[in-house]
């Protein structure tokens, strides 16, 4: 064989280990990391505000609650599912944020999925922030349809931080952001 004809082969057979192998899952899970930039802080006068905290979801034991138990504090809440690589990219810098503000800061990191998936998920990745899981079809404080996508609300319900896409949580721009909305 020609050594054209060898080195085409060879991309090819790189180019299908991309998409169809565990190789390619890595591959685009560390593209979707490197890509992966801080989030950007909402301009006072641009921001929403989050008037209706009456939103029904389950917790990780499937029990409802309120997410009128967070009005007044800091909260993260985030969109995800496990099946898509740039959330589970993502999920690694929530999960360094969830233990650097725990117990300081509201977090819901929300699902529509089956529990069985989920807790697999979280295991295999070992992952221990708490997953609240979606009530479809309920009412919702924020947009939920967006896979991934993120907000920061303030203690007076402010979305101080909304990104579409995947973010990188673990950064000094997002702490000291929310250590200043902790302060207030």
């Amino acid at each position: 064989m020609k050594k054209k004809t060898v080195f085409t082969l060879l991309i090819m057979l790189l180019v299908a280990a991309f998409f169809w192998t565990p190789l390619g899952h890595m591959g685009k899970f560390f593209l979707n990391k490197m890509v992966a930039t801080a989030p950007s802080v909402i301009a006072k006068e641009n921001q929403k505000t989050v008037t209706d905290y009456d939103w029904v979801l389950k917790d990780e034991n499937h029990n409802l609650f309120n997410f009128k138990k967070s009005k007044g504090n800091v909260i993260f809440i985030n969109n995800w599912a496990s099946w898509k690589v740039h959330c589970e990219a993502e999920l690694q810098s929530i999960q360094n944020f969830y233990n650097a503000y725990k117990g300081k800061v509201d977090f819901y990191i929300i699902t529509n999925e089956e529990k069985d998936v989920v807790e697999e998920f979280m295991a295999l990745k070992k992952f221990t922030f708490p997953v609240t899981y979606l009530i479809i079809d309920a009412k919702h404080a924020v947009n939920t349809e967006k896979v991934p996508s993120s907000y920061v609300v303030d203690k007076q319900g402010n979305i101080v931080i909304y990104e579409e896409g995947i973010s990188n949580w673990d950064n000094n721009t997002v702490y000291e952001t929310i250590d200043r909305l902790i302060a207030e």
